[in-house]
Order: C-alpha cells, then structure tokens, then sequence
C-alpha cells in the first residue's frame, strides 16, 4: 500500500507540471505569432485610410521583422543573465501596446513606430519560450513540447487574419486592431496569475574550472558551426513560410483560376493542418535520432505538392486540399526541426543560441518578400510555386548538414 502511494503520485505531479508549463509557454507562444500578421488582412482598409500603396504597407512588416530580428539575438544574452519569465512578460505587454498603438494611429509613421514597438516584443519569445521548455520540461515530453509550441505558432497565424477581417467587416479596423491589443493583455494576465509555474534562473554559472575564463567567452557559442547551420536552415524555413503567407494562394489563383473566396481558405488550410501535422510530428520526435530524416521526408513532401500546384492542371476545388496536404507535411517536420537546435546547443547557452538561431526567421521574413514580389509583379507565378519548392528543397539539405556538423565540441564555458 505504502509503496505505491509513493510511487505513483510522482509520474503524474511530473506530467501536471510538464502539462501546465507547456501550456503557459504555448499560449504566449499564439499571441506572437497572432501579433505577425495584424495588419497584413488589413492592408485593403489601411490603405485606403491613410492614403499609402501596398508596398509601403509592406514596408511595415519589413519594419517589425528587422527589428524583432535584431532583438531576438539580443535578447537571448538577457534570458541566460536575468532567466526568461520577465523576458517573456514584456514581450507580451509590448505586443499588446502595439495593438493599440495601431488602432490609434492617424498617420502612417504612427503605424511604423507602433510596428518597431511589436518588433522589439515579438523578438524575445524564442530564446524565453525554448529557454523554459529545454531546461524544465522533462526528456520524454519534450518532443511533445515542441510540437504544441508550433501548434500554438499556426493557430496565431491562423487566428489573426479571421479576428481582424471579422471584427473590421462589423465595426472598424481600429476595433478590430483594440480588440487584439486587449487580447495579449488578457494572455498577460493568464500567465501573470500563473508566473510561478514559469520560474526559471538564469543560466547556470561557469565552472571552478572556467572562473577565470575571459568575458568574451559568453560568445564562443558562436564558434560552434551547427549553430550557423540551424541559422541558415531557419533562414530558408521563414523564406517557405513567408511565401506560403504572402503568394503562394495568389499565385495558384491565378495558374488554377480559384475563386477569390477560397483564397483566403487556402492560407486557413494550410496553417490547420500544419497543426494537425505537428501533433504526429511530436510522436514521430520522440526519438531524436530520427529527427533529420523526419525532417527530410516532411519538406520532400511539400516540395512535391508546391510542384503540383506550379506544373499539374489542377481543378480550382482541388487546390485548398493541396494546401492543407503541404501543411500538413511541413507541420510533421515542425517538432524535429526544433530539436536540431536542442542537440546542438550547451545547456548554458540556451537563450543566445535560439536567440541566433531564430534570428534567422527573422531575416528570411524580410527578405523573401522582396524576392518572390518581383517573380509575382512580372507575373511569373509558376516561378513562385517552383521557387517554393527549391526552398523546401534547400531546407533537406540543410537538415543533414546540421548533423553532419554537429560532432563539432561545445566550448561554452560562460
């Protein structure tokens, strides 16, 4: 009696403990990636409003993401010195501020300060999200782990477009843009009641051994070549990503004749089943020995369908299907990708490697626009959808270059 009444509580307090962490994690996770794509859906009704053309519009993303780029590095130094949990408090409240700061804005430079105010907020949940997971999340989850953080990450994407195109079409854009801004308070508020659950110190200090080691030393992290590998792997990753978000539906419109109303469903259905691929992915994880190759099939995957879509005389009904199908390969990729990282990172240097590593998400959102809005300004819309291929393509090779290098030693001593 007596032994299993101490044998079995333990197992599930683990698991309780697990569970709630990761769903705190995940859930600031969402209004990240929810905060990304605001004023994208709203760009017919801003444009209008203050008199601008789209690519000045997109100039504001460009904004945010450069600027949460430049952050998130940064910021991943503060993690390891000060641990996570304020970190990601004030990720959260500078998201919510440039909600409303959007929704009160009467000129264009007012949504251009309000965008630099998101890209500072949204830089940091990387190296805090990842920084939380790794170092309190026991081994067997967190395959698991990573695959709710991704799944959070699509349902935020997934999320802002129908919110903000729904409440503007009711009452106005800057209703619609309030209402986000009282969401990530809200989202505040959850784990601010729960902030114990996310308690973490900073990172574990040098050994006897390395007291005497120089300060520069906190960057030898960057003399690991996996760690260079994952930055240009999530470089291409954000490249894919960003041309799914921004082309790729308007591209197969054109080559399939898609009805305008289901281009909107194509992007929905991606980032749907993108979830629903994540969660098999998370199983699929669970041996991390395995992950490259899981990586590989997922992205070979959706290369395939991107050359569907680009090549093949598809039926315009047909098309949302094979959206969701490409998602749903990426989504399964989505958790071993993130476990590359975990296996070529020191325990000490968690928040500067992810805040690197994930630098590259960053980069490749700004830039990939500017490449694939040429191809879609000249019309070439097969050459977007091949494009998108080749880059899934790029991302296969990447993934077994990451392990190829990764027998490199770890020198992190600060």
């Amino acid at each position: 009696m007596s032994s299993s009444s101490t044998t079995h509580p333990l197992p599930t307090v683990a698991f309780r403990q697990d569970a709630s962490l990761i769903g705190l994690v995940g859930l600031a996770h969402m209004v990240s990636h929810f905060s990304q794509l605001l004023l994208a859906p709203l760009f017919p009704w801003l444009k209008d409003v203050f008199n601008v053309s789209y690519a000045e519009l997109g100039f504001l993303m460009t904004i945010f993401f450069v600027v949460s780029c430049a952050v998130q590095t940064a910021s991943g130094f503060i993690v390891d010195r000060i641990g996570p949990r304020p970190v990601l408090f004030a990720g959260l409240a500078m998201l919510g501020v440039a909600a409303l700061g959007y929704s009160v804005s009467t000129s264009y430079w007012m949504l251009a300060f309000f965008a630099i105010v998101g890209g500072v907020g949204n830089g940091v949940f990387h190296p805090a999200d990842y920084t939380l997971l790794n170092r309190k999340v026991s081994a067997p989850r967190l395959g698991h782990a990573y695959s709710v953080h991704g799944i959070t990450g699509s349902l935020g994407w997934a999320l802002a477009p129908a919110m903000m195109v729904s409440i503007t079409l009711a009452y106005s854009w800057r209703a619609a843009l309030a209402s986000a801004g009282v969401l990530a308070f809200a989202v505040l508020a959850v784990v601010w009641v729960y902030r114990d659950r996310l308690s973490l110190p900073a990172a574990p200090k040098p050994t006897a051994a390395g007291a005497h080691a120089p300060a520069e030393d906190s960057m030898a992290f960057l003399r690991i070549p996996a760690v260079w590998m994952c930055f240009g792997f999530f470089f291409f990753y954000a490249m894919a990503l960003s041309v799914v978000q921004a082309f790729a539906p308007e591209a197969a419109r054109q080559l399939h004749n898609v009805p305008l109303t289901l281009v909107a469903v194509c992007l929905t259905t991606y980032m749907l089943c993108s979830a629903g691929g994540m969660v098999l992915g998370g199983f699929l994880a669970a041996d991390p020995a395995r992950c490259e190759r899981i990586v590989g099939v997922g992205f070979g995957l959706a290369a395939c369908v991107a050359l569907t879509l680009a090549l093949a005389k598809v039926p315009s009904a047909v098309v949302p299907v094979l959206f969701g199908a490409m998602g749903f390969a990426a989504g399964i990729a989505g958790p071993s990708r993130d476990l590359l990282v975990k296996k070529s990172t020191p325990d000490n240097a968690t928040g500067r490697v992810y805040g690197v590593v994930y630098s590259g998400l960053d980069i490749g959102q700004a830039i990939s626009p500017l490449i694939f809005g040429l191809l879609m300004d000249h019309g070439q819309f097969k050459g977007v959808l091949i494009g998108l291929a080749v880059v899934q393509g790029v991302l296969i090779a990447s993934a077994f270059n990451v392990r190829r290098v990764r027998r490199t030693a770890l020198p992190i001593t600060a």
